[in-house]
């Protein structure tokens, strides 16, 4: 069962009236396109439970005394990322990026800011970047995030795979690398961390920096104070527990969807991807420059590419919806091209 911790109004894809796996593939109200038969695919029942025995178990999961869903769904913290850096808005409006946050996403960074401490950061990265939760397709992985479904909204008919659809084609319709394309499409997948049974503000969420001062970039900074770690002068200078220019790859990111996909895929992708793929939620850096005394020349330059990719993570979703069986064929080669069958998660 999916952990209640990640969110109340989210509840298995099997159970929705309207959804059925063999007749519709992805869908959930008309046909779009029918999965073959393949090894990775052919038992689903049985890969769901093999996925599903992999959950903590309930003993095993943090216990902190409050609600850990404020969000009524997780695209809600990806809606306000896109209102805050809208198109055309001013800084002034920016810096009122308050005004645009509804109470359930201000609770979310308030916990967020709260719990993600240096010693959650090092938790999860040893409980989750080793991979061993055992061997999974991509497209095995991307049903599963399909099982993530907003109940609390029944109008709204856009899969969690369309929604990767929509936007590696609005980086295809540019004309971008394959690999690029492909990126698009992966960049959320780390959002399974959510059916795993970790609370939201551990999934989703602008990432930034454990180990040192935070930057007043991070939206909401305030809430950092209630963070334990904030108490701990050694983390607490620019510099903290790292050195000058020591590279990104030697600072702990607060914990999400980022790091987990970028560990998963980074055996098999360009180096711009993996940076794209890691680093896409860390907005006080890639948008406004924060952090710059602990990032490299080789991190300045990769992050050309993490800019480039921001546009269509932030504006994508609201574009037409993906025509799913005339598109896949497209993206099943593309990940035939970069992955094999099966690889680790």
């Amino acid at each position: 069962m999916v952990n209640q911790t990640c969110s109340t109004n989210l509840v298995l894809w099997q159970k929705r009236k309207e959804s059925h796996f063999l007749g519709c593939g992805w869908c959930r109200k008309a046909p779009i396109v029918r999965w073959g038969a393949t090894a990775d695919n052919r038992d689903r029942s049985t890969a769901m439970k093999r996925i599903e025995e992999r959950l903590p178990l309930k003993e095993d999961r943090v216990v902190l005394g409050e609600d850990q869903a404020p969000l009524k769904e997780l695209d809600e913290w990806d809606d306000f990322v896109a209102i805050r850096y809208r198109q055309g808005k001013s800084e002034e409006e920016f810096r009122n990026y308050k005004a645009d946050a509804n109470p359930t996403v201000t609770e979310f960074y308030r916990q967020n800011h709260k719990y993600q401490t240096l010693d959650f950061v090092l938790k999860k990265k040893a409980e989750y970047c080793g991979l061993k939760r055992g061997q999974k397709s991509i497209w095995g992985m991307a049903e599963y995030l399909n099982t993530l479904v907003d109940d609390s909204d029944p109008d709204t008919d856009v899969t969690q795979i369309e929604h990767l659809l929509q936007t590696a084609e609005a980086i295809r319709k540019d004309g971008h690398p394959r690999w690029f394309i492909l990126a698009g499409f992966l960049h959320d997948l780390g959002k399974v961390l959510c059916l795993y049974g970790e609370p939201q503000w551990a999934v989703v969420g602008d990432t930034f920096p454990a180990g040192c001062a935070y930057s007043d970039q991070v939206v909401f900074p305030e809430f950092f104070a209630a963070n334990p770690d904030s108490g701990k002068p050694a983390y607490q200078t620019p510099y903290g527990m790292y050195e000058p220019h020591c590279g990104l790859d030697n600072v702990h990111l607060s914990f999400g969807h980022d790091e987990y996909i970028f560990r998963v895929t980074q055996k098999y992708l360009p180096e711009e991807a993996q940076y794209m793929l890691r680093y896409h939620s860390f907005y006080a850096a890639h948008r406004h420059g924060a952090y710059r005394h602990l990032m490299n020349q080789h991190d300045e330059a990769m992050f050309e590419w993490v800019r480039k990719f921001n546009p269509y993570d932030l504006y994508s979703k609201g574009r037409e919806r993906p025509n799913t069986k005339e598109i896949l064929p497209y993206y099943q080669e593309l990940v035939s091209e970069f992955f094999p069958d099966k690889i680790d998660w």
